[in-house]
């Protein structure tokens, strides 16, 4: 996890609908970065949903919700329709971003280990600053929290 006080990794990757995205272009705004393993799961349903449901709140302050993770463009696409998300989904395919903010770890699941994202959330402010880093968060629990952060 990259700690509070770094710049954060600009990053150069697909969104759900197969834009090219940047963090640079959101500079001004704040942003609330989250990393999450795999749609369609149901922590992260929940994690989506409520991020899609506060997304007025965050919005009146200020901020741009981006969730990545390593599904592909129509994984996201199909995520975002079914649950009609209203935020921005980043497919890294390639964990160039997942790599670079630090969230891909050795996780261990009914015993067995592997290698997987650990659901991670980053507010960055309007100059790109990293302001507040969660790892390991609750799913349903992290909208509410970030959205306190903003206050």
């Amino acid at each position: 996890m990259i700690q509070p006080g770094t710049l954060a990794p600009d990053f150069e990757l697909p969104d759900q609908n197969g834009n090219i995205r940047t963090l640079k272009e959101f500079r001004g705004k704040k942003v609330i970065l989250y990393f999450y393993p795999k749609d369609n799961t149901a922590g992260c349903t929940k994690q989506a949903c409520g991020f899609a449901e506060l997304y007025p709140q965050f919005n009146e302050k200020g901020a741009t919700i981006i969730g990545i993770s390593k599904d592909s463009v129509a994984s996201h696409k199909k995520f975002e329709e079914k649950y009609n998300l209203n935020f921005i989904l980043i497919s890294d395919t390639q964990l160039e971003a997942i790599q670079a903010y630090d969230v891909w770890h050795e996780k261990t699941m009914c015993g067995k280990k592997s290698m997987g994202v650990v659901r991670t959330t980053y507010l960055i402010d309007e100059n790109g600053i990293i302001t507040k880093a969660m790892e390991k968060v609750k799913a349903a629990e992290n909208p509410g929290d970030m959205l306190k952060s903003l206050e």
